[in-house]
């Protein structure tokens, strides 16, 4: 296949934007450029303008729609979006912190929020809001930064088949500008020989129809169309950046990354060390295999010829078996120490490296897939071919908020229902004034000559005023204007009503009534009621755009931020010291083994793995004295302490107040604990009192006791004496009364 030129790609190009050029976009630009002069308060053609002025009406407005707008650009731009990122894995965690440091940090670069603001304001006026995330190569000292940036929609052109809301399915989105030459020349000075060749633009076209010499603003398309009708030598020429979807095909590559030189030295010395160990082990199988075998030979079960056989065959045995166990060992710990790194590459660069024999046996597994990445190509003019670059994104770095979305890259504004009442009400009041006007400065009817016509014309409205006519003439007539129809100031009545009904806004959220709520949870059932509308285009269109602007950030940032950076990140709080609201975020810091090598890196944030959550509702102002109030009603219930209350409010230095009552209520516990320890030794000193008083009267009960032990120790030292006397006594008579009857019997035996 033949390679197209870059002419054909520059052509190709203008095709693609006019495709997208179509007459349905033309007649969405037209509907919403009407939108958008309403709010700049350009709400009368020069048509319309010249009709009133011919009739004598006043060609004032009541503008209803820019405090409507203004008020719904308050409620969804009060705050900063905030994305929370999620790690995949633990080690992605804290990795994921960094980077919602790392979005605050180039959403502050960037202005984000008076980027918001623009970019909601041009939703709700115009339809469509983008935002671009990009990167400033030069910036950082030709390091880049990674920033935001607004797109006019009218800049904007899409594939007219895509039929999501984020974009996500359109073949193609161009950003066509119409530029002076020496304005690019100095966006791309490395392709000022070619941007000087580029043709004049003669598409530039107006959509608004109000009145260019006489209108209230000035608009990007008459100074562009000003520039074009002057200088040759600096004319304005068409510029454009082409984003296309391609598929790529890729390798989810798993390699067996090998120790390094320094690990395989450790892991030899550790082998080493085993071996030793079990070369013991076969020292001693040895000695005893050789025991076993003279053991043998003494019994002559073996001669010793086999005796000496069988001894070398067991050294070289061993021998084996320790070289054996070496590489086992060797392979072992080698196998453990390698690592499975997982490595996504183009097709075309994994072709290249199979190549290599060695490298293809390392390789566990490659899974081939195809995915999207945007392709990014810039002309000038008809065929002018620039430059064209590839983007590491799978996602269009543009990412439309629209306010109402029709299922068509064609979104229609807030401000278009308005258009009609708008001009109704402006209608209405120019009547109602331009008959003030005929009943303050009558109309007359005269007989020709027969007033002097100077004289009347100057002072016929003035106070007072004497006026004469002719005689013979009638006197002259005054013309009264018809009264007023009742119906136009119920018009007017009406149309403010109806304005705040289609617009979703009431006038109490402006605060345009006198029939404000007395109580804060009238303000916030008035606030809730109110901003109904605004918080489900928040839920279903504002915060899913911007949860897909963070992802696109999200690729943007890690592919750019690869190589070891600080980020400075400045979070005022109040009541904190400047040196206190800095602080610093590292990235891609590198790490190295004992030997000066890098093995890796701290917070590897470009192969991090997590989600980006856009934090719902955090945009949307929140009712400080209502809150605060409801704070002061949960501190008087005790669910929270008075420390809480006060990190709640905007008093100044509150956080050294804050410190301050901590240590107060640090020093009041302690008092407490003292307090509660003293009571505590009072009551042991009473209970010692109380146990000495036992103590005294058992002493003096101890005392008796022992007086009474004295005295039975007595009376039984008696009793003892007395029953030995006693018992001798009964002895001594037990005795003789045996003599007795001893001498009896010899007595009886003498006498027979």
């Amino acid at each position: 296949m033949a390679r197209m030129t870059n002419k054909k790609r520059a052509q190709i190009n203008k095709q693609l934007w006019e495709r997208a050029a179509n007459t349905q976009r033309q007649k969405w630009q037209s509907l919403s450029q009407k939108g958008f002069d309403f709010y700049l308060n350009e709400q009368l053609s020069k048509k319309e303008v010249d009709a009133l002025e011919e009739s004598g009406m006043p060609t004032f407005i009541i503008n209803r729609v820019t405090p409507i707008v203004e008020i719904m650009k308050y409620f969804v731009t009060a705050n900063n979006p905030r994305w929370k990122a999620v790690g995949a894995t633990g080690d992605d965690v804290d990795t994921a912190q960094v980077h919602s440091d790392i979005a605050d940090y180039c959403w502050y670069l960037s202005n984000g929020k008076s980027l918001y603001s623009q970019v909601v304001l041009d939703s709700l006026t115009k339809g469509v809001g983008y935002f671009l995330v990009d990167v400033d190569k030069d910036a950082d000292r030709g390091m880049g930064e990674v920033e935001f940036k607004r797109i006019d929609p009218y800049d904007v052109y899409v594939d007219p088949a895509s039929r999501d809301f984020l974009l996500r399915d359109a073949n193609f989105i161009i950003i066509r500008k119409n530029l002076s030459r020496s304005r690019l020349i100095n966006m791309l000075p490395e392709h000022e020989a070619k941007i000087k060749k580029v043709s004049r633009s003669t598409e530039i076209v107006s959509y608004s129809q109000r009145d260019t010499e006489d209108s209230f603003s000035i608009q990007p398309e008459d100074i562009t169309m000003g520039i074009n009708t002057k200088a040759e030598d600096d004319d304005i020429i068409a510029y454009y950046e082409t984003y296309s979807k391609k598929k790529f095909a890729y390798r989810n590559v798993f390699v067996k990354v090998k120790p390094s030189p320094a690990a395989l030295d450790n892991i030899q010395e550790e082998v080493e060390e085993q071996i030793k160990n079990y070369t013991k082990e076969i020292e001693v199988k040895l000695i005893e295999k050789e025991k076993e075998l003279t053991m043998a030979l003494e019994a002559g079960e073996i001669i010793p010829e086999r005796m000496d056989l069988e001894l070398d065959r067991a050294k070289q045995m061993a021998v084996q078996a320790i070289e054996e166990q070496k590489m086992l060992l060797f392979s072992e710990a080698q196998e453990k120490a390698t690592i499975i790194k997982q490595e996504v590459m183009r097709e075309q660069d994994y072709q290249v490296l199979i190549k290599n024999p060695q490298t293809k046996n390392d390789i566990v597994d490659a899974i081939k897939f195809y995915e999207n990445r945007i392709i990014v190509t810039c002309t000038a003019g008809d065929d002018i071919f620039l430059y064209e670059y590839q983007l590491a994104n799978n996602e269009y770095p543009i990412v439309p908020i629209p306010y109402t979305y029709t299922g068509t890259p064609y979104p229609m504004s807030a401000v278009v229902p308005l258009i009609g009442k708008q001009q109704e009400i402006n209608k209405a009041h120019q009547i109602m004034l331009h008959n003030a006007n005929l009943a303050s400065n009558l109309r007359w009817m005269y007989e020709e000559g027969s007033v002097p016509e100077e004289e009347w014309e100057q002072y016929s409205s003035s106070p007072g005023a004497l006026l004469k006519y002719r005689q013979g003439f009638n006197s002259p007539t005054p013309v009264l204007p018809a009264p007023i129809n009742n119906a136009f100031y119920t018009i007017t009545q009406e149309g403010k009503a109806d304005a705040e009904y289609i617009s979703g806004v009431p006038s109490s959220m402006m605060g345009f009534t006198q029939e404000q709520p007395e109580t804060y949870r009238g303000l916030l059932a008035n606030d809730e009621f109110g901003t109904r509308r605004l918080k489900a285009w928040m839920g279903s269109i504002v915060e899913p755009c911007l949860e897909h602007l963070g992802r696109c950030f999200q690729m943007t940032a890690q592919n750019h931020y690869s190589i070891e950076k600080v980020f400075r990140i400045v979070q005022p709080e109040a009541g904190q010291t400047p040196q206190e609201q800095e602080r610093e975020v590292k990235i891609n810091v590198p790490i190295y083994n004992d030997y000066g090598n890098a093995i890796g890196k701290f917070r590897d944030y470009a192969s991090a793995r997590f989600d980006v959550r856009v934090v719902a509702g955090a945009t949307m102002p929140v009712n400080r004295w209502a809150l605060l109030e409801e704070y002061f009603r949960w501190f008087q219930s005790g669910l929270i302490d008075d420390i809480a209350m006060i990190g709640e409010t905007d008093i100044r230095n509150k956080k050294r107040i804050i410190e301050r009552k901590s240590l107060y209520s640090q020093l009041q516990s302690q008092v407490s604990q003292m307090e509660e320890a003293l009571k505590d030794k009072e009551g042991t000193v009473e209970t010692l009192e109380r146990q000495l008083v036992q103590a005294g009267i058992k002493m003096k009960v101890g005392q008796a006791s022992n007086e009474i032990r004295k005295d039975v120790i007595e009376t039984e030292s008696q009793q003892k004496l007395l029953r030995g006397m006693l018992k001798s006594e009964f002895e001594r008579l037990k005795y003789e009364m045996k003599e007795d009857f001893k001498n009896s019997k010899e007595q009886e035996s003498e006498k027979e």
